[in-house]
């Protein structure tokens, strides 16, 4: 080596040269992976923490559980689709078998139920559900459901106690892993009897809209003619006169409130329910005996709305559909009846305008938001009901909302014990009155009769007709209630069939006033046709007509649709089926959504704000003589316009799946995929097979249960329910009924399941 270069070596700093540099970059480079290591040890030691603690959440095959209070052991089996088969030594031990079942799969819905109509929710979900909870602590759900516990009867009480210990037998076992939702949120507070009175407060608000259309009619006034208004709900003309413009302001503050109260998700002119029911008696079945069918419709979700279950006692067979949190038989069959439910859209609410003046009563509701700081709420009442203004800080005049459901008195936990109980079409119409909300109509049959009742009560107004607010100096007051006998009520009619799909119930003139908005009867007639089709019908042909999907509303539209031009030779042949496999189902309900926003804009109106009935029944009017003035005579330019705008040719069942999304983490990356079933699916909003669509084409609303029950024989009756029994996403049971459900498939609920796959063994 030069003795240059050794001396340029040395005199480089010790430490610096090239060896050392590489050492000190191994050096770094060890540290680095060594950092990396334990980063990457502690991803998978959390990823395990995560992994195990969802394992947890999944419910042992073979289970053994201690009840306090049982009077006997209680034996559990589940079959081969998760619906368990309880045998227990009474009712009182069957309740609390089946509050354990639906803790353990359903026990976050319990939760997220009972909060909601507590006005509880943001303390989970933080802001986002402020909206839900002011609605609730200012209608007082919870209050009025204290109240209605404390006047229960014993027999009652004792069902609904022996249910929560039940729940809280499970709940004590597992914590805050009794589902994956409460990891983070952590364990269930315990589950009091009177919890389960909530369920039944929740369904009549959901079921019962008229203070929307009320708020939204007064919003209209001023800008459409009274009859406008009138025919934008299909409204019969009024029975006794009450309209009113309303103090000053009083317009434009409804208009605000309308705004912001809870209506059906993504498309307000969707119908808050609807619902299929038909009985046949045995002149008219192959069996010799009734056969009666039902299919509630209901907003979809995951999980399902309603869960399958069979209980044996003794004395005693309940089958059919429960709802969580709740201990009876809400649809299905005992012994001796079988019975379902469509609603009835009776009018029990009313808005009051109080004066300025009105003597107020006034209490605080604070209410707890996770990752904020409390909100105290000011809640006003008046003698009619809480200051509706209060939800959304609406400043103006003082509007206060009389509800049924909401009134002291509300016994209808009581009714459907007595319904579980009944043994013949008679006592089921007796128990129906006790039902005191939701009011629905009741289809029942035993051996051999079918009956027809209407639950529940309706308000009697002093004057007026319900359709808009009123005054509260008393002139409209409510003075009394209307119920059993006094409603609408059919046993063994001389045509030996009864049918109902939400249509009117009652003629225009019948003695106590029902309400004035109705929906048109597309369904109810398609029950008919397919009926007479049958004049000995058996249970296999109620299971196809559960899943008919022919519009009969599409098949009255076509001929205008036909004649609009050369954009509509797409319906050549085609007759109105809903199929998933063709592309004019998706043609025609892109082409009736353009239409009825055309018509509403020529009226100078939007067509998404919270007003009118439903979107099909408005059109079906427009297009028929008596409504062609909403078009200016000749609704043809404006048809074919829509038309012309309705391109996408995709198959109904790719533009159409029916969708049960989480509440509450459908919109969460990743979260909302996972707790999400989805499958294509056929029918539309006035089919049979109902498939409402949002605004974006997905069926989000329809029937989630379906019973069909041979009177003959009611072992053989027949149930389907979507999409599966668990809430629980990491389970099979979470969505392995749903592609059966879609494609009209039943389950039996025999005496014993044809396979035990886990079972529960419950102790005193």
């Amino acid at each position: 080596m030069p003795s240059g270069a050794t001396a340029d070596r040395d005199r480089r700093a010790p430490g610096s040269g090239p060896r050392t540099g590489r050492t000190a970059m191994r050096r770094c480079g060890r540290i680095a992976l060594k950092l990396a290591g334990f980063l990457g040890l502690l991803l998978l030691l959390a990823a395990i923490g995560v992994g195990w603690s969802l394992w947890a959440t999944l419910p042992s095959a073979h289970e053994a559980a201690r009840i306090p209070g049982l009077s006997a052991p209680v034996a559990i089996a589940f079959d081969a689709d998760g619906i368990p088969h309880i045998r227990a030594a009474n009712a009182e031990d069957g309740a609390a078998a089946l509050g354990f079942v639906h803790a353990r799969d359903r026990m976050f819905q319990m939760e997220t139920m009972r909060r909601a109509a507590a006005g509880r929710l943001s303390e989970l979900a933080g802001p986002a559900t402020l909206w839900v909870d002011r609605t609730m602590r200012t209608l007082g759900v919870a209050r009025a459901a204290e109240a209605d516990w404390a006047a229960l009867p014993d027999d009652t009480k004792a069902i609904l106690t022996a249910y929560a210990r039940g729940a809280n037998a499970w709940i004590a076992a597992h914590g805050r892993f009794s589902a994956p939702e409460f990891l983070p949120l952590g364990a269930p507070e315990p589950w009091q009897p009177s919890d389960s009175l909530l369920w039944a407060k929740t369904m009549g608000l959901y079921l019962s809209g008229n203070w929307r259309a009320e708020l939204s009619r007064l919003a209209l006034q001023g800008r459409l003619p009274q009859e406008r208004i009138d025919e934008l709900w299909r409204s019969d003309p009024p029975r006794q006169h009450s309209q009113t413009n309303g103090p000053k302001g009083a317009g434009a503050a409804a208009s605000r409130l309308a705004a912001v109260l809870p209506t059906f998700p993504d498309l307000w002119t969707l119908p808050p329910s609807a619902s299929n029911e038909w009985a046949v008696d045995g002149r008219h079945s192959a069996t010799g005996a009734p056969i009666l069918a039902g299919d509630p419709h209901l907003g979809f979700g995951f999980p399902g709305v309603w869960y399958l279950t069979r209980i044996d006692t003794p004395d005693a067979t309940l089958a059919g559909a429960t709802a969580p949190g709740v201990p009876f038989l809400i649809i299905g069959r005992n012994r001796h009846i079988a019975w379902t439910f469509t609603t009835t859209d009776a009018d029990v609410q009313d808005i009051f305008v109080e004066a300025p003046d009105t003597k107020l009563t006034t209490r605080e509701e604070r209410i707890r938001v996770r990752g904020q700081p409390d909100e105290i709420l000011l809640v006003r009442e008046s003698r009619h009901g809480p200051i509706v203004g209060d939800i959304a800080g609406v400043q103006g005049p003082i509007l206060a909302v009389s509800m049924a459901n909401l009134q002291p008195g509300d016994t209808a936990a009581t009714g459907l014990l007595a319904l579980n109980r009944a043994t013949s079409v008679q006592q089921a119409g007796a128990a129906a009155p006790t039902i005191a909300s939701p009011v629905q109509n009741l289809l029942v049959a035993d051996r051999t009769t079918i009956g027809q009742f209407t639950t529940g009560r309706i308000p009697i107004r002093r004057v007026g007709d319900g359709s808009v607010p009123v005054s509260g100096d008393g002139a409209f007051d409510w003075i009394g209630w209307a119920s059993g006998n006094d409603l609408p009520h059919t046993i063994a009619p001389e045509a030996g069939r009864l049918i109902n799909a939400n249509e009117r119930i009652a003629p225009p003139d019948f003695p106590i006033f029902l309400g004035r908005d109705w929906y048109t009867d597309w369904r109810a007639r398609r029950i008919a046709t397919l009926l007479d089709a049958h004049p000995q019908a058996t249970p296999a042909d109620f299971v196809r007509m559960q899943t008919d999907v022919h519009s009969t509303f599409a098949a009255q539209i076509l001929p205008i649709l036909r004649a609009a031009g050369p954009e509509a030779a797409i319906f050549d042949g085609w007759t109105g089926n809903m199929t998933m496999d063709t592309p004019q189902p998706l043609i025609f309900n892109t082409w009736l959504r353009g239409f009825y926003r055309s018509v509403l804009q020529r009226a100078g109106l939007e067509a998404n704000g919270p007003l009118g009935g439903p979107m099909a029944d408005f059109v079906g009017f427009v297009l028929s003589p008596a409504g062609a003035h909403w078009c200016d005579g000749d609704c043809a330019p404006l048809v074919r316009q829509a038309l012309q705008a309705a391109t996408d040719r995709r198959p109904w069942g790719d533009a159409h799946p029916a969708v049960f999304a989480h509440p509450f983490l459908r919109d969460i990356p990743w979260l909302g995929a996972w707790t999400t079933q989805s499958i294509p699916s056929p029918g539309d909003d006035t089919t049979l097979d109902r498939g409402a669509p949002n605004a974006g084409m997905q069926s989000v609303h329809g029937a989630s249960y379906r019973g069909v029950y041979d009177l003959s024989d009611l072992d053989r009756s027949l149930f389907m329910a979507a999409p599966g029994q668990s809430g629980n996403p990491l389970r099979a049971h979470a969505g392995d009924l749903l592609r059966r459900w879609r494609d009209g498939a039943t389950i039996v609920l025999g005496r014993t399941p044809a396979a035990v796959v886990e079972s529960i063994e419950l102790t005193p």
